[in-house]
């Protein structure tokens, strides 16, 4: 029997990406890679697109620490038809804010059949704070993370949710440079590595799928960058994550019966100047097919040949899904050069 063909598709958050470093448009690169594979994981910040997301069976919704977890060999993914989704909120989110999110999370459950338990609110407010990196990445801190704890805890074994979505409160800071350059194309999401720092949290701590898709109140500025777009016909980017975690697998043992792990990885897809991340340190080690793509940008410049990672270097994503077409037919790409050299004998 032939062995599923599984692709991992990495962005990573906050990093600046010139392509997926926005609401979402790293979604078109995953319905075209899930076409040519049977089995595409990825994570939030790919396939999150606020009011927009795309449903495709054989796509893996699996949140950032997880899917290191699961690179490394220490988790496996466990797909399932549905989960039981939990709405964890920040104590310090506005009442009108609290209630689009609940509107949209209804309409969830109305429209689209979705499974959600009751809300759980932190007992403290969170106190989500923003920080940069010297190389221009984002983070962030927060100041209650026992509160965070608490009310997913409360969240998995009273409510029994199988999955987590967390909205937290995030500063307010309209006219900074850097939303204004994030807003226009030339900058980094100055939210995605706070969000990331929360959702890493309670993953470690609880094992369940749990993305922080942050508030994103409408603005009154038409914008006229397409990749920002997304984030701004709407509040909430609960719409994309909720139908996300709707089918993220479940995270199980390494080996459990039914599980996908690392070993099962056939093809790593990551920017070229990522190359530095726990999930693509761990995946390199298991020698799959990995293939950097040069033209998607980012502020890290840390290439795959300086850490002995062996990669495929291409210019774009349609090269990749090329060279992914070739690797699943088993097709040596050395074959499409018109100068194929002939074989020779062993010294």
């Amino acid at each position: 029997m032939k062995r599923p063909y599984t692709t991992v598709l990495i962005i990573p958050t906050g990093i600046g990406a010139s392509i997926g470093g926005y609401a979402g448009d790293g979604l078109p690169i995953a319905r075209a890679m899930s076409q040519i594979s049977d089995r595409l994981i990825t994570h939030p910040n790919v396939l999150n697109g606020a009011a927009l997301y795309w449903p495709m069976d054989n796509v893996y919704y699996v949140e950032g620490y997880a899917l290191d977890r699961f690179c490394r060999g220490d988790w496996g993914l466990q797909p399932v038809h549905h989960n039981r989704i939990g709405l964890l909120f920040d104590k310090a989110i506005e009442p009108d804010l609290l209630a689009r999110h609940l509107q949209a999370a209804d309409a969830t459950r109305a429209t689209l059949g979705l499974s959600l338990t009751d809300y759980v609110i932190t007992d403290a407010e969170l106190g989500i704070e923003l920080r940069r990196s010297d190389s221009g990445a984002s983070w962030g801190t927060i100041k209650a993370p026992g509160a965070l704890l608490r009310a997913g805890e409360k969240l998995k074994a009273i409510a029994g949710a199988e999955a987590i979505a967390i909205v937290a409160r995030f500063p307010d800071d309209p006219d900074s440079l850097t939303l204004h350059q994030y807003r226009h194309g030339i900058g980094v999401d100055p939210l995605a590595g706070a969000e990331a720092v929360i959702s890493h949290l309670l993953v470690r701590n609880l094992q369940i799928p749990a993305p922080t898709p942050p508030p994103s109140p409408a603005t009154s500025r038409p914008q006229h960058f397409p990749s920002h777009a997304a984030e701004e016909i709407g509040y909430t980017f609960l719409p994309c994550a909720l139908a996300g975690l709707s089918r993220a697998p479940r995270l199980s043992t390494p080996g459990a019966a039914g599980s996908i792990g690392a070993e099962d990885v056939s093809a790593l897809v990551i920017p070229s100047s990522a190359c530095g991340s726990p999930a693509v340190l761990s995946l390199s080690a298991r020698d799959p097919l990995i293939i950097a793509v040069d033209n998607n940008q980012t502020r890290m410049k840390v290439y795959p040949e300086p850490l002995g990672i062996k990669a495929i270097r291409v210019n774009s994503y349609i090269e990749a899904l090329g060279i992914l077409v070739s690797d699943r037919a088993g097709v040596n790409i050395d074959v499409y050069e018109p100068d194929l050299s002939p074989l020779r004998p062993l010294s």
